[in-house]
């Protein structure tokens, strides 16, 4: 959500259609979504659990890779993270390593 707002802020100063149109669908979703939220409940689990995603030149301006993770301590969101990677990757693999580095290094 974070990545899409700062998406379309880079546009505040001069708005085109397709950017009031990605405004719209970010304010749709969040009306969607008012009642969600963040959970925090006792858990037997005592293990540190993360995921990563990245996709592989999803910026169509920049060709970067957009990659994200989050990490669940006993069952409870702790730590989470969207951004364009840094470097253009040459492959899906490498994107996916690059997310999967970047969840490591929160996690250690």
């Amino acid at each position: 959500m974070a990545y899409a707002v700062q998406k379309i802020c880079l546009h505040m100063h001069d708005p085109k259609e397709c950017h009031m149109h990605a405004l719209r669908r970010i304010l749709h979703y969040i009306q969607g979504t008012v009642s969600y939220g963040l959970q925090l409940s006792r858990s037997s689990l005592s293990s540190l659990v993360s995921y990563t995603d990245a996709d592989w030149g999803g910026c169509p301006d920049t060709r970067r890779s957009t990659s994200g993770y989050c990490v669940y301590l006993r069952g409870n969101l702790v730590s989470w993270s969207a951004k364009c990677q840094p470097t253009v990757s040459r492959s899906s693999v490498e994107a996916e390593y690059r997310g999967i580095a970047n969840v490591v290094s929160e996690s250690c």
